[in-house]
């Protein structure tokens, strides 16, 4: 029988650059947190890195902003199991833990300690998430383009009256 080792990672995501943790049930931790930048090098040398540790890996990180989007296409491309999941449900989960550290490096190894512990019910992300994505964006801009013209066709109107 062959066994492999599960393997959680987790990212969290900032503007320029993610700081990434990898760790393995019973506190083992893989690899250290690190910094990556969100570039094509900084992209492939992650997935260099994810490589070669092996096993079965999942990916988790948080659902902010649009900052995720590159290295969720990026590591998804290169055929890792990638979840994105709601902020709220990564700060509201308990990590056994009475100090509240709140640094990239914390929240990354937190984030890794959710992929572990909701290893099965983890949801793998997918295009058509990114299609949903997109169509919610064009929507807002949408309702955003609406508001202003009725607000300058308000103005308007007030001006000739």
């Amino acid at each position: 029988m062959n066994y492999e080792p599960i393997t959680a990672v987790g990212i969290d995501v900032s503007k320029g650059k993610s700081t990434v943790a990898v760790r393995r049930p019973g506190g083992e931790v893989v690899l250290t947190p690190f910094s990556v930048e969100h570039d094509a090098v900084g992209l492939s040398s992650l997935v260099k890195t994810l490589r070669s540790i092996g096993g079965d890996i999942r990916i988790v990180m948080e659902h902010t902003g649009m900052y995720w989007r590159p290295i969720a296409l990026a590591l998804k491309e290169a055929g890792f199991f990638v979840s994105v999941v709601n902020a709220m449900l990564i700060h509201d989960f308990s990590d056994n833990s009475l100090r509240k550290v709140k640094t990239d490096k914390a929240d990354s190894m937190k984030i890794a300690n959710y992929a572990l512990s909701f290893w099965a019910e983890l949801r793998d992300y997918s295009p058509e998430d990114e299609t949903r994505q997109m169509l919610k964006m064009q929507n807002r801009l949408y309702l955003r383009t609406q508001k202003s013209s009725v607000v300058l066709r308000n103005g308007l109107i007030s001006l000739l009256d």
